[in-house]
């Protein structure tokens, strides 16, 4: 004889049914687990570890003192290691934290350096005037600091001859090391080659310091003697 589950009663096999529990409603499993910091009231544990407003070490204390002590000095009780045995609290600003605790995200977010990847193709039985074009556009969007993939494109009986465009990135790499090393090395990928060129640090720094010299800040040396010689002929007296 077996007894099953069904329609939110145990029934028999041979049909008798046994009543025991009718579920109308679904069982209530709670909500999702909050993450958010836990401060005061909202500490229940029996006792916690605890750290003075001035990073001094307490020790473990009964919950209901932490909080008689933080509420003495005017501040919260916060629990900044919750998964501890006990959990570990501190007696801090909870306001004044999570301002400066945002604030440290907003600029760490801001000096994070978002790389952009530009892409550059070329054809292996390319020309010399636009081997120069390209190799101009990838050697100013290293010096913007920029990552380039470059992509050589077979086309044809092109494809029996991988080493034409095998021979052109190097060509290519070798031309603007100056500004940027080969990140990726050139791989076959179908019908294409391609090869990833990665600027040198300080390229984007370089970058922005030539934009605001040339925006009216320092001259560059080689462009300040001309401008010297200039001003100093159109200021002599006519003969």
């Amino acid at each position: 004889m077996v007894v099953k589950y069904q329609h939110g009663a145990f029934v028999l096999e041979l049909g008798l049914q046994l009543l025991l529990a009718v579920v109308d409603e679904p069982l209530d499993l709670g909500g999702p687990i909050s993450t958010e910091t836990r401060i005061n009231d909202r500490i229940r544990v029996p006792e916690v570890r605890l750290i003075g407003p001035g990073g001094e070490q307490v020790g473990i204390v009964r919950v209901e003192d932490a909080l008689r002590v933080a509420q003495e000095a005017d501040l919260d009780l916060v629990e900044v290691a919750p998964d501890a045995r006990p959990p570990v609290c501190k007696i801090m600003d909870y306001g004044k934290f999570k301002y400066e605790t945002a604030q440290k995200a907003r600029e760490s977010r801001k000096n994070q350096v978002q790389t952009v990847i530009k892409e550059q193709k070329l054809r292996p039985k390319i020309d010399d005037h636009d081997y120069e074009t390209k190799k101009g556009h990838v050697l100013r969007f290293l010096q913007a600091g920029s990552k380039v993939k470059v992509t050589i494109m077979f086309r044809g009986r092109e494809q029996s001859r991988p080493e034409l465009g095998f021979r052109l990135l190097q060509r290519l790499a070798s031309d603007v090391a100056e500004f940027g090393f080969v990140e990726t090395s050139a791989k076959q990928d179908g019908r294409n080659m391609t090869m990833v060129l990665a600027p040198h640090k300080g390229a984007k720094t370089r970058a922005k310091a030539q934009q605001s010299a040339a925006q009216g800040g320092t001259a560059p040396a080689e462009t300040a003697a001309p401008a010297a010689e200039q001003a100093a002929e159109a200021a002599a007296p006519q003969q």
